[in-house]
């Protein structure tokens, strides 16, 4: 586990950033800059720790993932470890931790949902088993690498919130999405399925009544030229540092009750 620390008065939140970082990774690469412009533009400040998904399988085990304030599983599929990306993602859904899932970590987050809420045991992700009959990740019919499309967001949705707008167009580098029969599985057990391209395809998925629960398979780390956050990593630094400031008032309450 890498550490991105930056130091300021500000409060700082804690946000475990799990994937298998590269350089070759474009995405990656813009952290850095994003959590710099979030601190310097924003007052966001985060401190940021890399787990690789070797490593987040023991850290969701240990507990000790369930400490961040935030959990973002970035793109960079193939995983070196699906069961430590799915642990991750798990721990944030079910600990209310803020989440936000890019491109391989929207993937794998309707991956855990199908598993482990909907009973699907046998969902499997084609990228990690190409024997697969019939996967609920699959190959798509045409390449989204260095692709930019139309998104639509569901009026009323977190997405909608979060983009600041019904339609956006956004940056893809992907080679896989959900198959679409499997779909309203998912939807029937409570996850939203929220932004859609122009031909009906599912680009963002959400989960209503979680504090903050968002998942794109487009990558919002490639926006622009990476001075400016996407306002979908935005909202994540918001709701990290919103609940590390609940977190730190719940501690002072209880410190002043025992001093009382």
């Amino acid at each position: 586990m890498t550490t991105t620390a930056h130091t300021t008065h500000a409060l700082a939140a804690r946000i475990a950033l799990v994937g298998d970082r590269s350089p070759h990774v474009a995405s990656h690469t813009r952290i850095p800059h994003l959590l710099d412009s979030l601190a310097a533009r924003d007052g966001l400040v985060l401190d940021a720790y890399w787990i690789p998904t070797g490593d987040a399988l023991a850290e969701a085990e240990s507990g000790a993932l369930a400490g961040f304030d935030a959990v973002w599983v970035l793109p960079g599929s193939p995983y070196a470890s699906e069961a430590g990306a799915l642990a991750a993602i798990r721990t944030a859904r079910e600990q209310g931790i803020p989440f936000l899932g890019t491109c391989g970590g929207f993937q794998h987050a309707l991956l855990e949902y199908a598993r482990n809420v909907c009973g699907l045991a046998g969902a499997a992700h084609a990228e990690n088993d190409p024997a697969a009959t019939d996967p609920l990740i699959a190959p798509l019919a045409c390449s989204l690498v260095g692709h930019e499309g139309v998104v639509r967001a569901e009026p009323g949705s977190l997405a909608e919130r979060v983009l600041g707008a019904e339609r956006s167009v956004e940056r893809y580098h992907c080679n896989y999405g959900p198959d679409a029969h499997h779909l309203p599985a998912l939807a029937a057990r409570g996850l939203r399925l929220s932004g859609h391209d122009e031909s009906g395809q599912v680009r963002m998925a959400e989960l209503p009544g979680h504090p903050f629960f968002l998942a794109t398979l487009f990558q919002p780390e490639l926006s622009g030229d990476g001075s400016r956050p996407h306002p979908a990593v935005r909202a994540l630094a918001e709701a990290a540092v919103a609940r590390a400031a609940s977190r730190a008032a719940d501690t002072q309450a209880g410190t002043g009750s025992v001093a009382g």
